[in-house]
């Protein structure tokens, strides 16, 4: 392929590698020159463009890649991905169901050490994926390549190069064991996010049952049931094989397969098998929706796969998940603050409007002010930073924020979830800041005395670490100030749901701030809640 810049009269049947825009002509980069498009180009007063014009043995960038994932999909029709038509040297795929994911690393690496212009990447073997989780694009990065290194590329990947295993399992029992130490509402927050955790693997109603913190009652308990899964959440953290958990498994007739395993957090677990089921020991941070190492061997043993010693060990690697920010001493708490502390308000605006039927409630006026800019002034009024996250092409949200002294922040995956308007937001920030101020840019009764309220009220060291605005009668709602030792927590979150589950994992972190009224309450996502919105005032 030869890349660089030519001569327009030349130029015909070469792809355009620079978008050019020169009075009324606009072309996009990746097209095929046509004769047309060069005679525009002339009447321009456009003499050169850089183009890229492939040879007789390239591929282009589109068929390439398209190989590529015919490949790896095989000539059957696949139950467990599916494979979008190649856009732009791009082909990406796309779970079907829920499940495992299964790479062979070899092959992928393979790939891409035939020619740096053929790229995959994937998800980790083993990450869990549900439908429509994105688990592998395949990129061309030139907008060509040799056919040969193409055909060398497709012999190295097969069917078995990447797929998902689905969830097979579809019942399980839960042991909780009682203590008079345990609260009940301990008790039934470990069993709300156990069935949350087995829902999200295809387990709709486990088994439940509460038996006494003891061998004896937790061995007659799991000989009771049939199911193919049994997990036992003990009442109080199991620190030796012979400990009460594990003894019961022995009791009851079961094999104690493996104590420990090197993820944090989650060292606590093990692991055996009763009458051809698995038991789960699960670790006392399973009582927390984060992220933990029980997640990884539930995910494998739900799915058919098989979970050994040997496996378990073998998960130190990577198995350093995330500081727990609730800990008492988390090893990078900082130090006690000296000066004020450093706050940042992250505004997010990229939501798509997809209730207003057809309008922007963000460029939607009052007081013949768009929303989105009288949100940023109220940001903007407490003299702290101020990020603005938009989705990309939001060119007229953009125009309305002119003048304001903000930065604004793109989350190109916007349309995938608020996560990742968060997390573009979070990974903006600059490094030396204390605390972030989560706030939509839909409440428009949210002021900027509002935003100082919950700054005054972030207090570190007095364990006020979550500022939460509330309504006058204290109803949670919006925003929300969250420390430095949340903000990995924050990153972690994926799809829609906000940080609500960083918020309820951390209770006694969490400070209620009172807003006046129903500010913190208040949002306006249809045309009814503006017009209730507009009578009103």
């Amino acid at each position: 392929m030869k890349f660089g810049p030519q001569p327009v009269a030349e130029a015909v049947g070469a792809v355009l590698a620079h978008s050019v825009r020169a009075g009324d002509v606009r072309l996009k980069k990746g097209i095929l020159l046509t004769a047309d498009h060069v005679a525009a180009l002339t009447r321009a007063g456009v003499g050169a463009v850089v183009t890229a014009r492939l040879d007789a043995e390239d591929s282009d960038e589109n068929s390439a890649a398209a190989a590529l994932a015919a490949a790896v999909a095989g000539p059957a029709p696949r139950a467990d991905f599916r494979v979008s038509e190649a856009f732009t040297g791009r082909g990406n795929r796309t779970a079907s169901v829920g499940g495992v994911v299964r790479v062979a690393r070899s092959a992928i690496d393979a790939v891409t050490a035939i020619d740096p212009a053929i790229t995959i990447a994937t998800l980790p073997d083993y990450a869990r994926a549900a439908p429509g989780t994105m688990l592998a694009t395949v990129k061309i990065i030139p907008y060509g390549v040799p056919r040969a290194d193409v055909a060398a590329a497709a012999r190295v990947v097969t069917p078995a190069t990447l797929s998902v295993v689905p969830f097979q399992i579809g019942s399980a029992q839960v042991v909780l064991t009682e203590t008079e130490a345990l609260s009940d509402k301990a008790l039934k927050k470990g069993e709300t996010v156990l069935r949350g955790r087995l829902a999200a693997l295809g387990i709709a109603a486990p088994e439940v049952v509460r038996v006494a913190h003891d061998a004896a009652p937790i061995a007659a308990a799991l000989k009771a049931s049939s199911a193919p899964l049994r997990l036992i959440l003990g009442a109080s953290a199991t620190s030796d094989p012979l400990d009460v958990c594990p003894a019961g498994l022995v009791a009851a007739g079961g094999r104690l397969v493996r104590f420990g395993m090197p993820v944090d957090p989650g060292n606590l677990l093990f692991i055996g098998d009763l009458d051809g089921a698995t038991v789960i020991g699960l670790p006392g941070c399973a009582r927390s929706p984060a992220l933990n190492g029980a997640d990884w061997v539930l995910e494998r043993v739900v799915a058919g796969l098989p979970v050994s010693g040997r496996d378990i060990a073998a998960m130190g690697v990577g198995g350093l998940l995330k500081e727990i920010p609730i800990r008492p001493q988390p090893r990078a708490l900082r130090k006690p603050q000296q000066t004020a502390p450093r706050v940042a308000i992250l505004l997010l605006g990229a939501g798509r409007s997809r209730r207003m039927r057809g309008a922007d409630k963000l460029l939607e006026r009052i007081d013949g002010v768009p929303l989105l800019r009288r949100s940023a002034v109220a940001a903007t009024a407490t003299g702290v930073e101020t990020l603005v996250v938009l989705g990309p092409g939001d060119d007229a949200r953009r125009a309305v924020l002119a003048g304001l002294g903000l930065r604004i922040v793109t989350a190109d995956l916007a349309a995938v979830g608020m996560a990742e308007s968060l997390k573009a937001g979070l990974a903006a920030m600059e490094a030396e800041i204390d605390a972030v101020i989560v706030a939509l840019a839909d409440m428009p009764a949210v002021s900027g005395a509002d935003y100082q309220r919950l700054i005054a009220a972030f207090a570190p060291d007095a364990g006020r670490e979550i500022c939460r605005a509330t309504a006058a009668d204290g109803t949670p709602g919006q925003p929300v100030l969250f420390g430095r030792r949340f903000f990995e927590s924050l990153a972690a979150i994926t799809g829609d749901q906000g940080a609500r589950d960083v918020v309820r994992a951390a209770p006694e972190f969490v400070h209620p701030v009172a807003l006046e009224g129903d500010a913190a309450l208040l949002d306006l996502d249809t045309p009814e809640d503006w017009a209730a919105f507009r009578a009103r005032i």
